[in-house]
């Protein structure tokens, strides 16, 4: 029987493997665009070379024994380096990974005045390594649960969308492009209700979404789970936790091995962008990371959007193959905010998770866009919002607001220096389009 030392020493060398990995794919994407025999053959060499230089530049082997505390305190340290780095407003990354920015002491502070209050329910890479694939005990929806009939398993919790739902949104002789006050680099605002484009900047170009996948990681995943399934626990495994700690990902917060309630990842992927959550939730729908993110692709189609929109992962990691569009990105999230359980995820300001062992008071999670844009002028109210970060896209965020007028508006933005700058850009783009002024009764 194998020992915990063991164990541990087997779990370093899998991490250590997953980053040799990360920095080969990392490599590769950037040499990767060589064309022609010719190149091709001197890219192997220097891909070899590479290798060498990669493998002999490895860490330090980790001392014999290394217990889990070591390892949850280097995560710790590397990816959130408290309570507020887990909550921060929006999903600051580096390197590829999508590490959650700090939040100020005061909203820290704010935050742990919430525990102990009730829920606020809707109150305002690449896969997982080969071989490294968990089946959860409590299976997935695919499958049907256990103590459920087909039929309750083929009973989504909100009906999959039809075909006249889908957001086709044009551009018209009235659509302007973004002042140059506006930083972000891409961008789109959307009147719903008669689908005109009223501003953009380079909306249908190719961009990297971050974690704003995450806005299809729900939608799909709502499109295939019961109300039953809701209730149903599942586990945080060691393979998602590995996953996280070796691209650096935001997380819910979670430990290893603890039991989750399905209803809390679905709060976990949106609020605090966790993608400890979102990957649960991916396995326990589907059986596996790769055969989610083919659902994903799947609803894309759907969506009318799949030649322009591709994802990867369901967390939002950067891939070469791993893009969308800032207006494939105002579709997904039209698509999520016409499911009323998603909506109303997409919509909570805060929540509080189960009390479970490892958390006997819960974990209060936030939703940090919604938190710091509801006390700014936008002539309305933002409803729902998902941000995202990673190097590659810079800061970005979807939302989707009611105005003064009683029209909802979608309005996705990326390519912003700063997660306050985001903020800044969609605040400024509603006040400018949208109707000022207060309603008439």
């Amino acid at each position: 029987m194998e020992t915990e030392q063991e164990r541990q020493i087997r779990r370093r060398k899998r991490i250590e493997e997953m980053r040799r990995k990360k920095r080969r794919a990392e490599w590769l994407g950037r040499w990767g665009l060589m064309a022609g025999v010719s190149a091709m053959v001197v890219a192997g060499g220097i891909f070899g070379i590479a290798k060498m230089a990669l493998d002999s530049g490895e860490e330090n082997p980790a001392p014999e024994m290394i217990t889990l505390r070591d390892i949850s305190a280097e995560a710790d340290s590397g990816q959130q380096s408290s309570a507020e780095r887990l909550n921060g407003g929006g999903d600051d990354t580096v390197s590829g990974g999508e590490n959650q920015g700090d939040i100020s002491g005061e909203e820290s502070r704010t935050e742990e005045t919430l525990r102990g209050k009730s829920r606020n329910r809707g109150t305002s890479g690449s896969s997982l390594p080969e071989g490294e694939q968990t089946a959860l005990a409590t299976g997935g929806a695919a499958v049907g649960p256990e103590g459920m009939s087909a039929q309750e398993a083929a009973i989504p919790l909100s009906a999959p969308m039809v075909e006249g739902q889908i957001l086709k949104a044009e551009g018209s002789i009235g659509t302007v492009g973004f002042d140059e006050s506006i930083i972000s680099q891409y961008g789109v605002l959307i009147n719903v209700e008669d689908g005109a484009i009223l501003a953009e900047r380079e909306a249908f170009q190719r961009m990297n979404p971050a974690s704003m996948t995450k806005i299809l990681t729900v939608l799909v995943a709502a499109e295939h789970l019961t109300e039953k399934d809701l209730d149903r626990t599942v586990p945080i495994t060691i393979d998602i936790t590995d996953y996280c700690f070796v691209n650096q990902c935001s997380i819910t917060g979670y430990e290893r091995d603890e039991e989750v309630p399905v209803r809390d990842l679905f709060y976990g992927t949106i609020l605090p962008s966790g993608a400890d959550s979102a990957l649960a939730l991916a396995v326990y729908v589907a059986g596996s990371h790769e055969a989610f993110v083919d659902m994903m692709n799947e609803k894309l189609v759907q969506l009318g959007i799949g030649e322009t929109t591709h994802f990867t992962n369901c967390v939002g990691l950067y891939d070469e193959a791993h893009y969308s569009t800032a207006y494939d990105m105002a579709v997904i999230l039209k698509a999520a905010a016409d499911n009323a359980f998603c909506r109303e995820i997409l919509s909570a300001h805060t929540y509080q998770t189960a009390l479970t062992k490892e958390h006997p008071e819960g974990l209060v999670i936030s939703n940090w866009f919604l938190r710091r844009i509801e006390d700014r002028d936008t002539h309305g109210e933002v409803l729902c919002a998902k941000t995202g970060f990673v190097d590659q896209s810079g800061s970005c965020a979807a939302s989707l607001s009611r105005g003064n007028d009683g029209k909802e508006y979608l309005c996705v933005t990326a390519g912003a220096n700063g997660t306050w700058r985001c903020i800044a850009d969609q605040v400024e783009l509603y006040q400018k389009f949208l109707p000022g002024g207060d309603t008439e009764e």
